[in-house]
């Protein structure tokens, strides 16, 4: 696997729930399940901009909640993927006095006051996955996740190493800076590349868009989606067309890394979305138990790492785990 850094490393939608000490609890020092450490309990809020069905923030979560079981954390867990309504939701968690804010900034413009809030409230904030250029500006100590253009880098040099040179590079969330950087990043190795918009909310409305390019596109060599629900819609609509484009993908989930070690889909770059999840918690306790700033003020990368018929054996039953 290669990776370019190893990591150390009210409103509409509440995901689930809003509060949460799930994950794997360990043993305590009695050895009963229970939190692993012995620290006081505190309250972390985790915002995302995850919208519907999008698997990716499932596998964020579970790492949050591993690393609030194992650290004696009551793990607030909300989201929306409209920027006015995931600020407040961040209002929220500033109100409810919170010892610590995790949150996305897909959407950095529509976070700016709410961050200067929590700011105002003494109350810490690190960014997880999207939002790195911007995050220390914003007042956040910490970043962890990956850089989206590197990443996109990677995928058109891959791209490049394996003959292909146009793609269409799929963007399921218009406005979101990370997807945007992505296919920058593909156009700026391979200039060819084309972007499609697509509604990321409808399914159906993704298929059809796909299918409507790939038909008047019979150059296109490749498809890329940025996240697994739309490139396993993707890989459907290459199928139904008949077309010669291959399928690539940035992230991961147990079926698109099936598709992958089946040959169906080329590779993915994976951000290891796990990490980003139990970072943030234990960036917070780290604090707590010793004054400790992990990534020491600079981004803490959590990708891209390739994976592809070559290494999916030793990923694939992680994914199945939900871990990968």
């Amino acid at each position: 696997m290669i990776a370019l850094t190893a990591a150390l490393a009210l409103s509409a939608v509440m995901v689930a729930g809003c509060s949460s000490t799930g994950g794997r609890p360990q043993p305590n020092a009695n050895g009963a399940a229970g939190p692993a450490v012995n620290t006081p309990r505190i309250t972390i809020a985790l915002v995302s901009h995850s919208g519907a069905g999008d698997t990716f923030w499932d596998i964020v979560r579970r790492g949050a909640e591993e690393a609030a079981a194992k650290d004696n954390v009551n793990l607030l867990y909300t989201a929306d993927d409209d920027g006015p309504r995931q600020a407040q939701l961040i209002q929220q968690a500033i109100d409810q006095k919170v010892s610590g804010i995790a949150v996305t900034l897909a959407k950095p413009d529509a976070l700016k006051s709410v961050l200067a809030n929590a700011k105002a409230a003494n109350i810490p904030v690190v960014v997880i996955n999207s939002g790195e250029s911007v995050a220390k500006s914003l007042g956040a100590q910490a970043y962890f996740g990956a850089d989206d253009k590197v990443a996109g880098n990677a995928v058109g040099d891959k791209l490049l190493a394996e003959g292909y040179s146009h793609p269409i590079c799929v963007i399921h969330e218009q406005g979101n800076v990370g997807l945007e950087d992505r296919c920058a990043g593909v156009k700026a190795k391979v200039p060819a590349t084309e972007v499609l918009y697509v509604p990321g909310k409808d399914m159906t409305q993704v298929s059809s868009t796909i299918t409507s390019k790939l038909q008047a596109t019979p150059t296109a060599d490749v498809v890329i989606g940025l996240g697994a629900p739309f490139t396993l819609t993707a890989l459907k609509a290459v199928e139904a067309t008949g077309s010669k484009a291959k399928v690539a993908s940035f992230d991961l989930n147990s079926e698109l890394a099936q598709q992958i070690k089946d040959g169906k889909i080329i590779f993915t770059v994976d951000q290891q979305p796990w990490l980003q999840g139990y970072m943030a918690v234990e960036y917070f306790w780290q604090q707590l138990r010793g004054g400790f700033s992990l990534g020491g003020g600079q981004p803490v990368l959590t990708g891209p790492a390739i994976v592809d018929k070559d290494n999916v054996d030793a990923v694939l039953k992680f994914a199945k785990d939900g871990i990968r």
